[in-house]
């Protein structure tokens, strides 16, 4: 007899919806905002943390290879510090070297969630990384890479790790490959998830159950909701009510893929000392103008991570960046202005970003139509303009100190009109909302204004 397959609805109709209304549920059913602010200052005062520069010849397990001079595990895993040399043939820096953060490894950036009261919560940590200025942030459930997870450390288990492995009972809600920061990382993805239980779930003192309405409360403060967060929130589907955008959905997949096709970039991996403009010192490999970033190395101890002590490389960018987001109606539509942005690190040419990721003080000496546009829109605009400003840290574990002022800045049709410059277009938050159900269409750093937006606590 033929056997009978038990089919399943193509799509979770009622997510959505559900999701909406934790984005609306500011006050929770486990922890208010205000007690949160008091349980995060506890947890950092009751945990050890530590973190101090060392010269290079004083870290544990890593070294230059002798043949390369790239810096690299003892292990052979983690990730490795090479050379890239790239050009792109266009702009104000058409061709250059670098270092590059080499970590063929896909990690898990994983939050659980469970429904409270009917309101979904999702299981945050209070996690320490050694390149956060405050060093303790609000990380997912589950920030591993796969060496972690799998203890090449030799150090503790990672908690609540079977809710992403299938060992335990859940139901996959988002799971899509992102990238990270492709200026920093060669062709870096991780997987970003979040799975539901139903479960009693035990929980652990450096853990927390957030609705989606708090965790926007959050966002909107300096130095508080880590970059792996905002990069797995910002994929939740969270509807979007909107009569229409200016572009189609399909006119807008014809604009990015020509975007695609059009951008010619040469990606050359390289050794290490064969990278020119970049000096090597005791205790740092820094660009000869002192520009850009620098690498440098730490010793690290935290009382409450799988392994208590290590020593690491980290990349220190050498000023703070500006990450915005212009947006204006549009048929009485709010839309955003999005840049089909090229970075070296990306698989593909480009990915979607915001309308302007810069870090100023590398572009002051150019005036005219060589500064990037909108630039000095943002950087002029005043308090009645500016919708949403908040300072973020990168990825605090691997960069040291790299903070942006993310904003989303209003303008008007003369300063940013319905047909913007070339690699420009504007889409609407739920053409982005849509896109990030799929990897390399949308960076990192748009990623971290998404998450913002699915939060429903600003208002465009």
């Amino acid at each position: 007899m033929p056997t009978t397959s038990t089919l399943s609805a193509r799509e979770d109709v009622g997510l959505p919806a559900r999701l909406a209304r934790s984005a609306a549920s500011h006050a929770g059913s486990r922890i208010s905002v205000d007690d949160f602010t008091s349980w995060l200052a506890y947890r950092s005062m009751v945990n050890r943390f530590r973190v101090e520069r060392i010269p290079f010849a004083d870290m544990n397990a890593w070294s230059f290879h002798p043949d390369t001079g790239n810096l690299v595990h003892d292990t052979g895993r983690f990730f490795s510090v090479e050379g890239l040399h790239v050009t792109v043939g266009e702009g104000p820096f058409p061709e250059w070297q670098q270092p590059i953060i080499n970590q063929p490894e896909v990690g898990i950036l994983g939050i659980l969630a469970k429904e409270f009261d009917g309101v979904l919560h999702f299981l945050m940590q209070a996690k320490m990384e050694p390149g956060n200025t405050n060093l303790i942030q609000l990380s997912p459930t589950v920030q591993a890479t796969r060496s972690n997870y799998t203890k090449v450390h030799k150090g503790a288990d990672v908690k609540y790790l079977e809710y992403f492995t299938g060992v335990a009972e859940a139901t996959v809600l988002v799971d899509v490959l992102q990238s990270e920061h492709g200026a920093w990382f060669y062709r870096k993805f991780n997987r970003n998830v979040v799975v539901e239980t139903t479960e009693d779930v035990a929980l652990d003192d450096d853990f927390c159950w957030l609705t989606l309405g708090q965790i926007g409360e959050l966002l909107r403060r300096d130095d508080v909701v880590n970059m792996d967060s905002r990069t797995v929130l910002a994929c939740l589907p969270v509807p979007f009510d909107e009569a229409g955008a200016l572009h189609t959905d399909a006119e807008l997949l014809s604009w990015y893929a020509a975007e695609r096709s059009r951008h010619s970039v040469d990606v050359r991996r390289i050794s290490l000392a064969g990278v020119s403009g970049w000096r090597r010192g005791a205790d740092s490999i820094d660009h000869e103008l002192d520009w850009y970033f620098r690498v440098v190395a730490v010793r690290v101890q935290a009382s409450n991570r799988e392994v208590g002590a290590w020593t690491q490389p980290l990349f220190e960018p050498r000023g703070s960046g500006v990450i915005a987001f212009v947006t204006r109606r549009i048929g009485g539509v709010p839309h955003l202005l999005a840049h089909a942005r090229v970075e070296a690190g990306f698989i593909d040419s480009i990915e979607l970003a915001p309308t302007v990721q810069y870090t100023p003080r590398h572009y002051a000496h150019l005036t005219g139509d060589a500064r990037p546009p909108f630039l000095d829109l943002v950087l002029a605009a005043g308090r009645d303009r500016i919708r949403y400003e908040a300072v973020h840290s990168e990825e605090g574990g691997r960069f040291r100190n790299a903070q942006a002022r993310y904003l989303i800045v209003e303008a008007d049709e003369s300063e940013a009109p319905d047909e913007p410059p070339p690699g420009y277009r504007w889409l609407t938050a739920g053409q982005l909302n849509t896109l990030l159900r799929y990897g390399r269409y949308v960076n990192v750093q748009a990623r971290t204004l998404m998450a913002l937006l699915n939060s429903h606590s600003v208002k465009l």
